[in-house]
């Protein structure tokens, strides 16, 4: 994301006040370097979304805990995305909750590395596959900086630990306040074999952090 995503790695599920949480930053994740007068954004702690409470476990895309804890044991995970169209490739962090059950994102001095949220599924699973990554940080622009420039019809390929690749096709991309996240249909259960990629968006607050969020939404070939 930008100068502040962080991506998940257990599968729990978030307070109900979380309904409309953002993933906590490391370095005020903005989407770009300056905004319009040239200010560069505030190096704190900045927001990006997750799962809501009351809808299971992170990883419930199957119905069941039981099932979810199945799914999870069976699907090898993802190691690296790829995005030939804007130059991405990067390997992938796992990521979970934070202590406050915000979901984690990458560190800043890491920015060139994305993260897969392990309460989401393993990409190319029946479920939503939830990748997160910095748009730039503190150290400059990161893994999803160009992120806003993808089009509908990219290709999107995630390999796994085992080397199997899953080729995902960009079905649309949506900037959303991060005061009204679309939780459900980022991170809800699905039958599909969905491809989510979150960053920082839009322009700045007062304190310099990014007011939207970037979502890439794409489907399994």
């Amino acid at each position: 994301m930008s100068r502040t995503h962080q991506p998940m790695w257990r599968s729990a599920a978030l307070p109900a006040a979380a309904a409309c949480l953002t993933l906590a930053a490391l370095t005020g994740c903005s989407s770009g370097s300056s905004d319009s007068a040239g200010n560069k954004p505030a190096d704190t702690a900045s927001t990006a979304p997750g799962p809501a409470a009351g809808k299971g476990t992170a990883q419930d895309t199957s119905g069941t805990k039981t099932d979810a804890k199945n799914k999870t044991e069976q699907a090898a995970p993802p190691a690296e995305v790829s995005i030939p169209s804007i130059g991405v490739s990067s390997s992938l962090l796992r990521l979970g909750l934070n202590a406050d059950r915000t979901v984690e994102v990458p560190p800043a001095d890491k920015g060139m590395t994305a993260g897969w949220y392990t309460g989401s599924a393993a990409p190319g699973e029946r479920g939503a596959a939830v990748l997160i990554g910095h748009n730039d940080t503190r150290f400059g622009r990161a893994v999803f900086h160009d992120l806003r420039k993808i089009h509908k019809g990219a290709d999107i390929a995630v390999r796994n630990t085992l080397g199997k690749t899953a080729h995902f096709t960009v079905t649309g991309t949506q900037s959303v306040s991060k005061k009204s996240f679309p939780t459900d249909k980022v991170y809800g259960k699905t039958t599909e074999r969905a491809l989510r990629l979150i960053t920082c968006d839009g322009s700045f607050d007062a304190q310099g952090h990014p007011v939207n969020n970037l979502i890439v939404y794409a489907a399994l070939r």
